[in-house]
């Protein structure tokens, strides 16, 4: 059975992407179709602020892109010495709070210490940064996308934590999008499973796969990552038939299973 799987394919050097390996597992064939595109800004505001530890109170990371942004700073040579000379030791004394594996694997990277990689979406993570945070303390500094979520500011701002978000990256659409749908589904057929990613992803696709599916879409078993992504397809009238319980490989390709197999449990 096929999956179309709406993300980008991991780093082609940090080997296969975790997706298609476990979902492979399962006997399932799954494609990588990228939906998104990004621009990175404010680089050099970004890292001004990251020059000056002692303003806040620590990190806060809901995106891997986010981290994509300081590892493009930090190929600068003059600033990678100061990130590995003092900068990085004065981060790693305050917390880092993060969502998710992928996040934390490149927090990882930069040499910092991820906290709360468990909470899986962004409001587990604001109530987890709300037990270990105190009122009116340094604000904690959110470098962000442009189409990032309220949900943690909102919560934050509620329990008077403050929060320094920075926008340091746009999401638009990838331009070979509809190129290559069109094409995935004349080669491949409709298949039995569609997982989307991202809010943005369900704005950028949806149409074009109830278009390209015709008749036959009421059989493809639709799939999130996430809360936030299956109340974006909710909200565009699709019938969710599974979400990730975390945003993990495992997660979501243990959901599809399930889903493509209901009796099978």
């Amino acid at each position: 059975m096929k999956v179309l799987l709406l993300k980008d394919p991991k780093d082609k050097d940090s080997g296969p992407d975790p997706y298609i390996k476990e979902l492979g597992s399962y006997s399932l064939e799954a494609t990588l179709i990228p939906v998104l595109s990004f621009e990175f800004t404010s680089l050099d505001s970004l890292f001004e602020k990251l020059s000056h530890p002692e303003c806040y109170g620590g990190l806060v990371f809901t995106s891997p892109r986010a981290l994509e942004a300081i590892k493009i700073c930090l190929k600068e040579k003059s600033k990678k010495e100061a990130w590995s000379k003092s900068l990085k030791q004065m981060w790693n004394i305050k917390p880092t709070y993060v969502v998710g594996k992928a996040t934390a694997s490149l927090v990882e990277e930069i040499g910092l210490i991820p906290q709360g990689e468990k909470a899986g979406n962004a409001e587990k993570l604001a109530e987890y940064i709300c037990s270990r945070e105190k009122p009116n303390s340094s604000a904690l500094l959110f470098p962000c996308g442009a189409l990032k979520r309220e949900v943690l500011p909102t919560v934050l701002r509620e329990k008077g934590i403050p929060l320094e978000s920075l926008t340091v990256y746009q999401t638009s659409q990838h331009p070979d999008l509809q190129e290559a749908l069109s094409s995935y589904f004349s080669q491949q057929g409709v298949p039995a499973s569609v997982a989307f990613f991202s809010p943005s992803g369900v704005k950028f696709c949806l149409q074009h796969i109830q278009k390209l599916s015709g008749d036959l879409i009421n059989q493809v078993k639709f799939a999130a990552i996430g809360p936030s992504t299956a109340e974006a397809l909710r909200s565009a009238g699709v019938a969710v038939s599974c979400a990730a319980g975390s945003p993990t490989a495992q997660e979501l390709a243990a959901a599809i299973h399930t889903a493509l197999h209901p009796h099978s449990c």
